[in-house]
């Protein structure tokens, strides 16, 4: 693996903070990192990181099985599915400017949305429509939390976790078939994932300590700003 120890060592980082928030709340570690890794090891994108954030979304199922809204999952995946085949068509035709900038513009259109808007029922329709966009930005630029996150924003933190584990989980699945049958895996990819798995490790292990905390009514202020974060990051990063 061609990676230099100053490049790992950031990713490393990246990838541990990505996963403290990520185990905490739901979402967030390839919002933070992809565009860390973008940087200082773009040739790793976006495999590496769709495989770490498969281990951790796994990791939150685990922890709160109990409280999956299985209805929900089902009609996030139903829509996951073909939304991962329009990111693979996004990822092919257009630029990476391009993806980068209408994830962060779809991503804050959610955020306002979500802020002078009422609480959006979770429904076979409002849960498709979220896998939907979810997976496509998803499988395109590695940034796909925000709208699944922003659907559950005023659930429990243990419903919003594992639900979200759950279909991060299948869509991560998804998204690295579409990556195998295009011809986008590469071995350089897989080993350094197989490099930042200790940061995941320590990373949600870390985040369990802060469900106290998040589920005393932070959830929604989380959500909504590491969307906006989000949005803003790829936005900028879409411009630079």
């Amino acid at each position: 693996m061609h990676v230099d120890a100053a490049t790992l060592v950031i990713s490393i980082t990246a990838v541990l903070v990505g996963s403290v928030v990520q185990g905490s709340i739901g979402f967030g570690l390839n919002l933070l990192a992809a565009p860390i890794v973008a940087i200082v090891a773009p040739e790793m994108l976006p495999f590496s990181l769709v495989l770490i954030a498969l281990l951790s979304s796994i990791t939150n199922v685990v922890r709160e099985h109990h409280a999956v809204d299985r209805f929900a999952v089902r009609f996030l995946v139903l829509g996951a599915v073909p939304g991962t085949i329009v990111g693979l068509l996004l990822l092919n035709a257009l630029s990476a400017t391009g993806l980068a900038i209408a994830a962060g513009a779809v991503t804050l259109l959610g955020v306002v949305l979500s802020v002078f808007s009422p609480p959006v029922p979770i429904t076979g329709r409002s849960s498709t429509t979220a896998g939907f966009v979810s997976n496509a930005f998803g499988t395109a630029v590695a940034i796909g939390g925000p709208p699944v996150a922003l659907l559950f924003q005023h659930h429990r933190g243990p419903t919003a976790r594992s639900t979200l584990g759950a279909f991060f989980a299948a869509s991560a699945l998804l998204s690295i078939v579409a990556y195998a049958v295009a011809g986008k895996l590469h071995a350089e990819q897989l080993l350094f994932a197989l490099a930042l798995l200790p940061a995941l490790v320590v990373g949600m292990w870390t985040s369990r300590h802060l469900h106290p905390l998040v589920d005393r009514g932070w959830l929604r202020p989380a959500v909504l700003a590491v969307s906006t974060l989000a949005g803003l990051t790829a936005i900028v990063h879409g411009l630079t």
